[in-house]
């Protein structure tokens, strides 16, 4: 008696007491029986809800649970169908322990969701006994519920990127609420301004108005989608992105240089140090700093190309955009006489992207920029981890979960 009483506390359902626990099951010598009984009459239709006097029919069914020590628990209890007078259908009974898939517990579905954040699904399917299909399906049912309970999403800040996925011209746009540090929206099929536009059809009006601000990078159609739909929002162009093209145009100035220089045969000073070049200068190593001494000692386009780039990032530091707009003029008029083609095509792409740029010196725009980047360095992981996996559904919830608190 004192045995099913600790089954009882340990196994208390809804409707349902411990009858008595059998050991073994059929091709499972490891797991164990947990037999329920059922104590109340009326069943509840799993589509209205409605409460039923009786039912249709009913069967014994097995049902895993969470494992006891290196036991597998399987719930034996009868699960019925009711002829609902509501629906005009016979439909099976509600029952809020179960999972989705009605073989689990939701107990035990959230126990493998926590399990796969963690871990690859063909390792959790090897721990537990269970088919890749069962695993992966029911982590879909656990992130779809971190979802539920994260709530509708009515973001003031917004960052905008996109990410490749497979070979060609294949993107996915991703959105994220900066102030929640939380993806919020992923999709595609591709980068256009259509399919940013669908984000904010999701979002809907009313919250797409309350949107303050936009990160983004200096990609057309996102503006374009962005002053069409939340046009109350300030863009800001990420640093990220801005600073990558000027690395870009560094890179082009050095491949010219090496490229002049090897018709001369006297390249040795900067072969090699394209990394050394694109790092800063507080990040390299004692060897890095003299060997980018040696090749500016002997190359003076190369030194004043990267003291233009390291100088670059002041402009981040101003909170008034005219003392950032006066810095920008200066490094602008700097280039006059150095003949560096890819500076010069960068400052005027900056030009033509100035209001984007300056917007981060109002003091409201101070947000964390390299969170967006983040995310997408997270997001491949994601991809690398589910390589072969075509289920997009099942990225896009991997990839709105991934910052969410376990259940």
């Amino acid at each position: 008696m004192q045995k099913i009483k600790r089954l009882a506390d340990a196994y208390r359902f809804p409707g349902f007491r411990v009858l008595a626990r059998l050991k073994g099951r059929f091709g499972d010598p490891k797991a164990s029986r947990i037999i329920l009984k059922r104590r109340r009459k009326k069943t509840i239709c799993g589509t209205c809800g409605k409460t039923c006097r009786s039912f249709y029919d009913q069967e014994t069914r097995q049902v895993r649970d969470l494992n006891c020590g290196d036991r597998r628990i399987y719930l034996e209890l009868s699960i019925r169908r009711v002829a609902c007078p509501h629906c005009n259908r016979v439909l099976q009974e509600r029952l809020d322990f179960l999972a989705k898939n009605h073989r689990y517990t939701q107990r035990f579905a959230f126990e493998v969701g926590r399990r796969c954040a963690r871990s690859a699904i063909k390792d959790i399917a090897r721990e537990l006994h269970l088919g890749w299909h069962a695993v992966k399906n029911l982590e879909k049912e656990y992130m779809a519920e971190q979802l539920r309970r994260a709530g509708n999403p009515a973001p003031k800040q917004i960052g905008i990127d996109e990410i490749s996925q497979g070979k060609g011209q294949d993107y996915r746009i991703t959105v994220s609420d900066l102030k929640r540090k939380r993806p919020i929206w992923f999709s595609g099929p591709d980068r256009s301004a259509a399919s940013l536009d669908r984000f904010y059809a999701w979002l809907g009006p009313k919250r797409a108005s309350g949107i303050k601000l936009a990160v983004m990078d200096m990609w057309e159609p996102f503006r374009l989608s962005t002053e069409k739909n939340a046009p109350q929002a300030a863009i800001l162009y990420d640093k990220f992105h801005v600073l990558n093209h000027l690395a870009d145009a560094l890179d082009e100035v050095r491949r010219s240089e090496y490229q002049r220089l090897a018709d001369k045969g006297d390249q040795r000073f900067i072969k090699g140090q394209r990394y050394h070049l694109l790092a800063h200068w507080a990040n390299l190593k004692y060897s890095g700093r003299q060997q980018l001494k040696q090749l500016f000692a002997a190359n003076k386009r190369l030194n004043v190309a990267y003291l233009l780039k390291e100088s670059f990032e002041q402009l981040w530091d101003y909170e008034r955009p005219g003392w950032a707009l006066k810095f920008f003029l200066n490094w602008r008029d700097a280039l006059r006489w150095q003949r560096l083609k890819p500076y010069e095509k960068f400052a005027r792409m900056i030009s033509g992207h100035w209001r984007g740029i300056e917007a981060y010196c109002q003091p409201e725009n101070k947000v964390s920029l390299g969170f967006v980047e983040g995310l997408n360095n997270k997001t491949r992981v994601i991809q690398r981890r589910a390589y072969g996996l075509r289920d997009e559904e099942y990225l896009r919830l991997k990839v709105l979960t991934m910052t969410l608190p376990l259940i």
